[in-house]
């Protein structure tokens, strides 16, 4: 059986409440602001297919 070292299992204890918050709230941020980055990569990229169809259909 393995020793159980307690000062790490309570640094364990006492970070994690303090840690785990952190990760989700950081994780959540970064999910939102990559989600956010492609639609505007969509958006610009209908918009501007929208706009060369509209020019190049207009000199037909």
């Amino acid at each position: 059986m393995r020793k159980l070292r307690l000062y790490m299992v309570l640094q364990w204890a006492f970070f994690l409440p303090i840690i785990l918050p952190l990760c989700l709230a950081f994780g959540a941020i970064q999910g939102a602001v990559n989600m956010a980055e492609r639609v505007f990569n969509q958006l610009m990229t209908d918009v501007a297919d929208e706009s060369q169809t509209e020019t190049s259909a207009s000199f037909e």
